[in-house]
C-alpha cells in the first residue's frame, strides 16, 4: 500500500495514544478488564489506526482519486462505521452498560471523524476540518466554562446527527461523487453540527449550576 515512515510513525503514536487512554480511563473508573462490548469498541479504534496511517500517507503524497490504499481507507471506515450501531446492543443485551464503554465509544468516532476530515480537507478545503475540530474544542472550551461539562439528556437527533458526519466524510472521501455534490453534502453535514452543538450548549446554559452568593455573616445580638 506503499505505507511511508510518517504513516507507520502515526499508527504507532495512534496505538500509543489509545493505550494510555484506556489504561488511564480504566484506572479512573475501577475497571480492571474490558466487557463484551468494549471488545468491540477496541476492534473499531484498530481500524480507526488503520485509516490514521492510510490518511497520513495519502495526504502526503499525490493523493490520488483511486488505489489500492484510498479503497482499504474507505473499507475500514465503514466497516468502523457499521460496528458503531454493533458496540451499543452488545452493550445492552449483555448488561454491560458503562460509563467508561460510552465515554470510548464516543472517543473513537470522534477522532474517526477528525481523520477523515483532515482527508476530506485536501481537496475541499480547510473548511472540513471544523468538522473534526468542534468536538474537541467544545472539550477545550469546558476547561474555562465548567457547566459546558454537565450531563446532556439523550437526544436521537444529536445521534443522526453525528452519526451523519462519518458517513458523508466516507463517501466524500471515496470520491464517487461530483465535486459541487461532495461539497454540498459536507456543507450541508457541518451546518447540522454546528446546529447540533449550538442546540446543547443553548441546553447546558439555561441549566447550569446557580451559584449562589453565601449570607453575610451576621452578629450574635447581646
Amino acid at each position: 500500500m506503499g505505507l511511508s515512515t510518517a504513516s507507520l510513525a502515526a499508527g504507532v503514536v495512534y496505538t500509543a495514544a489509545l493505550w494510555v487512554f484506556l489504561a488511564v480511563a480504566a484506572r479512573r473508573s475501577g475497571t480492571r478488564s474490558l466487557g463484551p462490548a468494549d471488545h468491540v469498541t477496541l476492534a473499531r479504534a484498530l481500524l480507526v489506526g488503520g485509516v490514521t496511517a492510510l490518511v497520513a500517507v495519502l495526504v502526503m503524497t499525490d493523493h490520488p482519486a483511486g488505489g489500492l490504499s484510498l479503497v482499504i481507507l474507505v473499507t475500514l471506515a465503514t466497516v468502523a462505521l457499521i460496528l458503531d450501531a454493533v458496540d451499543g446492543q452488545v452493550a445492552r443485551r449483555t448488561g454491560t452498560v458503562s460509563k467508561l464503554g460510552a465515554r470510548f465509544d464516543m472517543e473513537v468516532d470522534a477522532f474517526l471523524i477528525l481523520v477523515l476530515s483532515v482527508y476530506v480537507s485536501v481537496s475541499l478545503g480547510a473548511w472540513v476540518l471544523v468538522i473534526g475540530a468542534m468536538r474537541y474544542a467544545f472539550v477545550v472550551a469546558g476547561w474555562t466554562m465548567p457547566w459546558l461539562r454537565s450531563a446532556l439528556p439523550p437526544s436521537f437527533a444529536r445521534k443522526v446527527v453525528a452519526a451523519t458526519q462519518g458517513i458523508v466524510l466516507v463517501v466524500a472521501a471515496s470520491g464517487v461523487l461530483p465535486y459541487p455534490v461532495e461539497a454540498v453534502s459536507v456543507g450541508a453535514a457541518l451546518a447540522s453540527l454546528v446546529w447540533s452543538f449550538g442546540r446543547d450548549v443553548v441546553w447546558l446554559r439555561r441549566n447550569r449550576p446557580v451559584r449562589t452568593k453565601a449570607a453575610p455573616a451576621r452578629w450574635a445580638s447581646r
